[in-house]
């Protein structure tokens, strides 16, 4: 049965790949022709119809043949079973063979051969002599022998039927009582003995099976007919659907051909074909639908040629006015190019021309404020350094936006101190509220972190920019400046800062105009309160630059609130002293402020620095306080505020130093000077608000004797002028007269030149400590003056200082690199070119290593030439050197990407402050190296010169930090 049903799922499986084959032939027939598809699609559901149809009946008639011959051998076996039990029973083999041998006899044609096996599987009896009578031995045990077992071999068809003992033991003893011989009997033996048997599931004794070999070929012969039949029939319905087929191509083909062919002459031009004879159907309805359209087209064609002519003849005159243009835009690029170009010189020279005048009118302006002069002249003379200086601030305002503009503004990344950089700046501008007397706080989060990296200067401008508006536009009230830590990762720092003012706020309809160049929000505004419009463009332009954001939200005459978002990277040094705090620890502060902001700001400040904080706000309360006998406090902070004369202050005073350690008097400098000047000696320390974190924590931990006090104004002492030999160049005469008067205050030596060429016939003959040059001179200018000096000349190697009004970077670079070792810019300031001299008369000279190696200057620029910070950072860099190469072989021997890369890139963060050229660029090629996962083996070059350039850098530290430490003790 298993055979039967595998042969027709064959067929099956036949007939379904015959339908995907149509199929798939039908989905290709996009590429082929209308023919095709026709003939396709006609024969192919006849075909596949033929094909099921003819497989069904086929499968049906194979089936019947096989349950027909099936069902004959049953009949045959089942009478042979029941006839074959006694001769088992009585081990009679002639009879049974006699049996076997007629049932053959009767049915020769179907039969092959009879056997009948016993109990032990043993061949018993055969119809007749068969070779291969093993073929129908049953080969599992007889008990698991099925009634209708069969077995088909090739051509034949084995049955098998097992026979069974329907008398059962009582027919087994009456054998043995009638002396018969057993069925177990031995031939040639009259003994009696029980026949072998097997008891069934039924309860009969199982003696054997009779297995019948039948003849399949006549079966199958009816087989082949049926299938030779279901093909025919399926040819002949195939080629009947041949043959109207093809009188369907006929009729509908052919004319679709023709019509294929006179489009396709249409298409190639030829508008004069046509369709012609008489067609069926829609076919006639889409001939003369073809007929007509070449007709339209002919006649389309014929005025497209028309207009083709017109456009062509239009076109080309169109050309020629383009190829006019295109003449004109290229002479007008290289004209725009010329006004760039213009505009960048242009504003050098503006620069130049107004720095220049202005260095000679402030300069000048503040040599005369140290003489004698009346009240009156004394005052005039502040008036026009104040309005000169107010004039140099629009000029860098101006510079400022045009760099911007040119996007030639470019941003430094050096360490520095965020609260003592905000304080700075707050100080600067602090008179200009406490002259209005506005409340200005200082208001940095405790979590907002220290130690920074960025450019300061920008910083520096951009708070500057937005404090300064909102005093200039706060008549009354208060100016906070807020810093608030947003995010921070291992070397990354987010900070909101916030500018809060009670002035005169910003209308809704003029706030969209208020980061627009030379404007401001209303025009009365200029007038009112002065400047350019440009502070806020600049400011929102430098935020944007450094990765930030900036906003506002104001309400008229209620106030402004200025937020901008600083992203700024986190330095891996200390910038500045380190103060103990927790020195101030669980001590007792008593602090009396009247102004709500201030108060709560100082509040927040000693609470988290673990101070014992008492705080009022009213003169009474403080009274109160002071009267209790207990506590006593370590420290008192009295401000000026609230007391309207000055012996008030001084009893207010007096009782507090009975009750604290320490007496700190807060005051702004303008507002209560008299009381300040008459008290300075009733207290330990005076402080001027608003105060930074840094400076007031000092003041708390060190003991009042290491506090810088503010003295009496005490006449300027005398500065003591250096044994050194200067030459100064300018080519202005009052710049020249100022420059000399300048240097003659602290060099004991000046000569001037008014020209390049006498600066280099100077330098030939005579030896100088110094050199300042200026840049835009007639003739030789500074640069090639400079050049000439260092080719052939006894100055060389002096230092060559470039004195420019010159402002713009490129500028900037074009000098340093010119050879000239340092720029001062106009108009000069006396401090400036103290410390220029300082700088370059005490310059340390070191031989001994390559400069690439180590480069003393590069390592004071990324500090803003502080020698101190600079060498502190050269000793912290020294320092973890040799736990830095240690880590560096470690993980070379280990092949440890993770840690190879953890230790470049530290070692990366603390060379970019420290000026080793060499050892910056090989832990950048590596660090790169190692993001991309190149392996440690590949590496390994780079990586030793790494150790090795790490021991030059070492050497050269400790000589420079040797040098500069005796340096520094000898000056001590």
């Amino acid at each position: 049965m298993r055979h039967f049903w595998q042969s027709r799922l064959n067929i099956i499986s036949y007939v379904l790949g015959i339908q995907a084959t149509i199929m798939k032939s039908a989905n290709n027939l996009t590429k082929y022709s209308l023919r095709s598809w026709v003939l396709v699609l006609a024969l192919a559901p006849t075909v596949l119809v033929g094909i099921l149809l003819g497989s069904y009946f086929t499968i049906n008639r194979f089936y019947e043949l096989e349950e027909t011959l099936i069902a004959q051998g049953r009949s045959i076996v089942e009478p042979l079973a029941i006839a074959s039990e006694f001769g088992l029973l009585a081990d009679n083999r002639e009879v049974t063979k006699r049996l076997l041998s007629a049932s053959q006899l009767s049915n020769s044609a179907l039969i092959r051969s009879i056997a009948i096996f016993d109990i032990q599987n043993h061949l018993f009896v055969t119809s007749h002599y068969h070779k291969d009578f093993e073929s129908m031995r049953y080969k599992e045990a007889l008990e698991r022998l099925n009634p209708d077992e069969f077995e088909t071999l090739e051509d034949s068809l084995i049955i098998r039927m097992p026979i069974v003992s329907n008398t059962g033991k009582a027919g087994i003893n009456l054998f043995a009582q009638t002396g018969t011989a057993s069925p177990n009997a031995h031939p040639g033996t009259s003994q009696a003995v029980p026949a072998a048997s097997m008891e069934t599931k039924e309860g009969q004794q199982l003696l054997g099976y009779i297995a019948i070999l039948l003849n399949k070929e006549n079966a199958l012969l009816e087989q082949h007919r049926a299938a030779i039949a279901a093909f025919v029939i399926v040819l002949i319905g195939v080629q009947f659907n041949l043959f109207f087929t093809f009188r369907l191509v006929k009729h509908v083909n052919f004319p679709i051909t023709e019509m294929v062919r006179v489009v396709a002459k249409i298409r190639e031009g030829k508008l004069d074909a046509r369709l012609d004879g008489n067609l069926i159907g829609e076919l006639d309805l889409l001939k003369r639908g073809i007929n007509a359209m070449a007709g339209s087209l002919s006649e389309y064609h014929d005025e497209m040629q028309q207009n083709i002519d017109q456009a062509t003849f239009d076109l080309r005159e169109t050309l020629e006015q383009i190829e006019i243009q295109n003449v004109e835009l290229d002479l007008a690029k290289k004209r725009a190019q010329e006004a760039s170009q213009i505009k960048s010189e242009f504003l050098a020279n503006m620069s130049h021309e107004l720095r220049t005048p202005l260095n000679g009118v402030i300069g000048f302006a503040r040599q005369l404020i140290k003489t004698p002069l009346h009240a009156s002249q004394l005052d005039y003379i502040k008036t026009i350094d104040r309005s000169a200086t107010n004039l140099l601030g629009i000029i860098n305002d101006i510079l400022d936006f045009s760099k911007l503009e040119a996007g030639k503004m470019e941003l430094e990344k050096m360490p520095f101190s965020l609260r003592e950089t905000v304080a700075e700046t707050i100080t600067i501008i602090a008179p200009s509220a406490q002259a209005k007397g506005l409340e200005l706080v200082i208001d940095i989060d405790e979590n907002v972190p220290e130690h920074v990296s960025g450019d300061a200067m920008r910083v520096n401008q951009i708070i500057t920019n937005l404090v300064g508006n909102a005093i200039k536009f706060t008549d009354s009230g208060s100016v906070v400046f807020k810093v608030i830590l947003v995010a921070e990762t291992d070397d990354r720092v987010t900070l909101r800062c916030e500018v809060i003012d009670t002035g005169i706020g910003i209308d809704d309809s003029q706030q969209e105009y208020l980061f627009q160049a030379f404007g401001q929000a209303d025009s009365s505004i200029s007038r009112r309160f002065g400047g350019t419009g440009l502070g806020l463009v600049i400011t929102k332009r430098l935020i944007n630059k450094m990765g930030g954001q900036i906003g506002f939200t104001s309400s008229s005459e209620k106030g402004s609130n200025f937020w901008f978002i600083l992203p700024l990277n986190l330095s891996q040094f200390q910038i500045g002293e380190v103060l103990p705090m927790d020195v101030l620890h669980g001590k007792s502060v008593l602090l009396y402020e009247p102004r709500t902001l201030t108060r709560e700001t100082l509040n927040r400040r000693l609470i988290s620095w673990q101070l014992s904080l008492t705080s009022v706000c009213s003169i009474d309360e403080l009274t109160q306080t002071l009267a209790k006998p207990e506590p006593h406090y370590d420290y008192a902070l009295i401000s000026c505020h609230g007391f309207d004369t000055t012996q008030a202050l001084g009893q207010q005073l007096q009782q507090a130093r009975s009750k604290a350690t320490s007496l700190i008097l807060l005051h702004d400098c303008f507002e209560h000077e008299t009381m300040v000047s008459q008290l300075r000696n009733s207290v330990d320390i005076l402080v001027i608000t608003p105060i930074s974190d840094y400076a007031l924590a000092r003041q708390l931990i060190y003991p009042p004797a290491k506090n810088l006090i503010i003295p009496e104004l005490a006449p300027e002492q005398s500065y003591q002028r250096q044994r050194m030999s200067v030459l100064a160049v300018d080519d202005n005469p009052a710049n020249l007269m100022l420059i000399d008067t300048l240097l003659q205050e602290v060099v004991t030596n000046v000569v001037t030149a008014s020209r390049g060429e006498t600066a280099v016939e100077l330098a030939k003959g005579q030896q100088f400590d110094l050199i300042f040059m200026d840049i835009q001179m007639p003739g030789i200018d500074g640069l090639a003056a400079t050049r000439l000096i260092r080719q052939a000349s006894m100055n060389r190697n002096t230092p060559i200082i470039a004195v420019t009004a010159h402002a713009l970077s490129e500028e900037k670079e074009s000098i340093l690199n010119s050879g000239m070792d340092g720029y001062l810019p106009k108009p000069i300031d006396e401090n400036s070119l103290k410390a220029v001299i300082e700088r370059w008369v005490s310059k340390p000279k070191f031989t001994h290593f390559d400069l690439q190696t180590l480069n003393w200057e590069m390592c004071l620029t990324q500090v803003n030439q502080k020698q101190d910070l600079a060498l502190e950072m050269l000793r912290m860099l020294v320092k973890s050197l040799p736990e830095t190469i240690e880590h560096l072989e470690h993980a070379l021997e280990e092949q440890s990407q993770d840690k190879m890369l953890y230790t470049v890139h530290k070692l990366h963060g603390a060379s970019l402050y420290c000026g080793v050229p060499n050892t910056q660029k090989l832990c950048h090629a590596l660090e790169s190296s190692l993001k991309k996962l190149t392996p440690i083996l590949d590496l390994e070059p780079e990586i030793l010169e790494l150790l090795d350039e790490l021991t030059k850098v070492e050497s050269a530290a400790n000589q420079v930090i040797t040098q500069l430490s005796a340096d520094i003790n000898h000056d001590q």
